[in-house]
């Protein structure tokens, strides 16, 4: 094999390899803590349910905190249980009164924990689980609500999840949030607003697929990496034909002047 096609394989290869790890890196980066309410209509009642990663090779997940609003608090919570897990609503004073439908709210719920109650029940490596509650009122139309998240591992590793976000670039470790959107019973384009309401659920519900689990990042990436070794092994075929043609050629012309 000439040199310069020895080169022209191994620079190919070195590519296509590299290529591949960042892909398959990429995709195992882009999990993260979301939360996907069902319904986002100021003034109703929603299910938010938050889909946890376990983002650590060699540890578990065994605890989540979700933080509540305080500026603009749930006056109804409450939590679906999950086998295994252990829920917890903490209810605190708020740092000032609100006024919820003519009521004055000075006492909320303002975080939920959920723990693993033994190791049988824990997040492990490449799996994600998921937690739902129930909350209402939600705020006036426009207003952005915010869920920090405190993830706990056994190995003692804390992940807070409450960055915020800074125009299109998402923050390493984003917190979960939603933005709410007009009442359901708004008749100036109520239909519209449902309809785009629901349509946003669920692509965020699908981008939550694709991004929080493991399996999905991977499967992203081994795809698109199979893509480039690919068109590797196919520059190489091209190169390796272009090479032997010449050979070929001067292989015939030798038979034809020995005739």
């Amino acid at each position: 094999m000439h040199s310069s096609l020895r080169r022209a394989l191994t620079a190919t290869t070195v590519t296509a390899a590299t290529t591949g790890l960042l892909l398959l890196g990429a995709g195992t980066a882009s999990a993260h803590v979301r939360v996907v309410p069902d319904t986002t209509s100021a003034g109703g009642y929603a299910k938010l349910t938050f889909n946890v990663p376990n983002e650590e090779a060699k540890a578990e997940t065994s605890k989540i905190e979700v933080a509540l609003p305080t500026a603009t608090p749930f006056t109804s919570v409450s939590v679906r249980p999950i086998e295994g897990w252990t829920a917890k609503l903490t209810t605190t004073t708020l740092p000032r009164s609100v006024v919820v439908d003519g009521t004055t709210v000075t006492k909320a719920v303002t975080s939920v924990t959920w723990t693993a109650d033994d190791a049988a029940h824990r997040i492990g490596a490449d799996e994600y689980q998921s937690f739902a509650l129930s909350v209402g009122k939600l705020p006036a139309e426009g207003t952005a609500v915010t869920l920090p998240t405190t993830q706990t591992y056994t190995n003692g590793h804390v992940v807070t999840w409450n960055q915020q976000a800074q125009g299109d670039t998402e923050p390493d470790k984003p917190a979960p949030a939603f933005t709410t959107t007009a009442t359901a019973d708004d008749h100036h384009g109520a239909a519209a607003a449902t309809s785009a309401a629901g349509g946003a659920a669920d692509a965020e519900a699908a981008s939550v697929t694709t991004a929080t689990s493991p399996a999905a990042g991977w499967g992203l990436g081994l795809g698109a990496a199979g893509f480039v070794l690919g068109a590797a092994a196919l520059a190489v075929a091209l190169l390796t034909r272009r090479h032997a043609r010449p050979a070929a050629v001067r292989a015939s012309a030798g038979k034809e002047a020995g005739r």
